[in-house]
């Protein structure tokens, strides 16, 4: 078996080789479903390391590391895409070290150049010591992470591999550089677009009698929607409902035909975000009636994105696992992250954990928030991830699945 010794000297060693594959990805930034180069350059390391890799529909891609004896099948998952936000020079302290080649359009403000690295690395280092590993390693590159449209094809694929657990991370900046999080139970929110669009019909804004205005029908959705999530949500749970935009007309004098009211739940628990869901839909129908208007583009449950939560089994045995591989006070408790993950889904049908490596540096500058235009990463916890990556497998292959 592979020592913790050896996983963390090799990853120490190819600190230059992760930092670099991290930058090259960086500088190529693409948005989702548009990953072209970055798959190519994914592609080509595969090529170069000698890992055979099937392709999937789109631009992810699925590398194989078969060490030709019996075990279990993992999958490491890695997200590729960029975000259509503009990248600032400097970071929260000081000039990055690396930019984006299309700072005004496009940037990696999330973290995923630093998953790539990481995933291709750790690949690395587990191909190079297959003879000493179990069953089947799958390196899982995903395609439209950010708008939430590459998993499917990726889960379809994986299909046909029998996978038995699933491993992710996330860099944060929420987490000081030097400490990870890998505990049981949620870690990321589940998530629903609330998007109802109220139609009703125009007219001159001086009779507002001749018109069915759907400006006041989206305005009153709005209040009876916030007053129900504080009255008919579960005591102890959380579910968050943050509404960012209420479109309707353009002039002053003039009374729209449709107004449009957007924003999203966020919630920990996947049958209490179900019943935000009816309930807001509910009062959409009902405030709709009310003010003679109709609604459509309602939520639907079939569309909601899961909760990110890590199996306790899985997550106990790697907590120990990396406390004590890694320095005292490396692997903290940490509160959960109210973004949303489509790992999630992944989550949904095999048992798993994701991680959050923490990347906050004040002196560095890299603790903007994430989808921001001064975020950045902290390069120096690279070669922690790659660790975690490596001692997932080696932990799951000495511990099994819990039967």
């Amino acid at each position: 078996m592979l020592k913790d010794e050896i996983i963390l000297r090799e990853a120490e060693e190819l600190r230059d080789y992760t930092t670099e594959l991290r930058r090259t990805f960086h500088r190529i930034a693409e948005t989702s479903n548009h990953e072209f180069r970055t798959s190519a350059r994914i592609q080509e390391e595969l090529n170069t390391l000698g890992i055979p890799f099937v392709k999937v529909p789109g631009t992810g891609l699925i590398g194989i590391i078969d060490t030709g004896k019996p075990g279990l099948h993992l999958a490491l998952r890695t997200d590729i895409d960029a975000l259509p936000v503009p990248e600032n020079e400097c970071n929260l302290a000081k000039e990055r070290v690396v930019r984006s080649e299309t700072p005004e359009t496009t940037c990696h403000a999330c973290g995923h150049d630093a998953h790539m690295a990481m995933c291709l690395t750790a690949g690395r280092i587990l191909n190079s010591h297959k003879d000493e590993l179990e069953g089947i390693i799958y390196l899982c590159f995903e395609e439209g992470e950010e708008n939430n449209t590459g998993w499917p094809a990726m889960l379809k694929e994986l299909e046909k591999y029998a996978i038995d657990a699933v491993w992710g991370i996330h860099v944060w900046s929420a987490m000081d550089s030097g400490t990870l999080c890998v505990q049981p139970g949620p870690r990321m929110a589940g998530m629903s677009w609330v998007q109802p669009h109220f139609h009703g019909r125009g007219g001159h804004g001086s009779r507002p009698d001749l018109s069915i205005n759907p400006t006041i029908c989206a305005a009153n959705y709005l209040v009876n929607a916030a007053t129900a999530m504080t009255q008919k949500i579960t005591a102890g749970e959380t579910v968050t409902c943050g509404f960012t935009s209420l479109k309707g007309g353009v002039v002053g004098n003039v009374i729209p035909d449709d107004c449009k009211v957007l924003g999203t739940f966020r919630f920990f628990n996947m049958e209490e975000g179900k019943k935000a869901v009816r309930l807001v839909s509910d009062i959409a129908e009902h405030t709709a009636a009310m003010y003679g208007c109709t609604v459509d583009e309602l939520p639907d449950l079939d569309e909601i994105i899961p909760p990110t939560v890590n199996d306790p089994y899985i997550a106990g045995i790697l907590e120990d696992a990396f406390g004590k591989m890694l320095p005292e006070g490396t692997v903290v408790s940490h509160e959960p992250w109210y973004a949303t993950e489509t790992f999630a889904n992944y989550l949904m049908k095999y048992p798993g954990a994701f991680m959050h490596l923490g990347i906050r540096n004040k002196e560095l500058g890299s603790g903007a928030e994430h989808h921001n235009t001064f975020f950045d990463v902290d390069e120096s916890v690279l070669p922690t991830g790659v660790e975690c990556t490596v001692r997932f497998v080696t932990a799951m292959i000495e511990k099994g699945l819990k039967k």
